[in-house]
């Protein structure tokens, strides 16, 4: 697999340019940062939320935590996260755990931490375990030009 269809078709319908990057096979957005030898600080990492009114995807940097206490007064709502179940039927068309942060494509809101907010550069997964989208950082804001920005995260380590 490489970039899902339903990103992929999105991405080309913005008439965006991108690149993917291939490596092997990792399990987290860190080990994929990793793996392709990115920054952690612009690898883009999705973690979907649930709520009262449906989901979310918090986009923080993988090298990030969620503070979910603050995500839920910035959302001002009580959210948790979504269980593997609820992903699966939201990104049918990704593997499980590499969900892109690019929520126009699945019709998912996305709330984008401001870390994320001046990269010149940005990663993401494409939907699978072995694949990166590299776009620029304009061009992700373009993506991602609906998003709700707010500070909701904190350094990993």
């Amino acid at each position: 697999m490489t970039i899902a269809n339903r990103l992929k078709d999105f991405i080309d319908g913005k008439g965006i340019s991108y690149e993917t990057v291939e490596h092997h096979r990792t399990s987290t957005s860190r080990q994929s940062a990793i793996a392709a030898h990115v920054p952690g600080s612009i690898m883009a990492k999705s973690v979907v939320v649930h709520h009262d009114g449906g989901y979310a995807l918090a986009v923080v940097p993988s090298t990030h935590r969620i503070e979910l206490g603050t995500l839920q007064d910035v959302m001002d709502q009580r959210i948790g996260l979504a269980s593997e179940d609820e992903v699966v039927s939201l990104f049918e068309d990704c593997d499980t755990g590499a969900v892109p942060p690019i929520g126009g494509a699945y019709d998912v809101p996305v709330i984008l931490d401001e870390s994320l907010g001046k990269a010149d550069d940005i990663y993401f997964e494409g939907g699978d375990h072995r694949t990166l989208v590299h776009v620029s950082g304009k061009d992700f804001r373009n993506l991602t030009s609906d998003a709700r920005q707010a500070r909701f995260s904190y350094p990993a380590y």
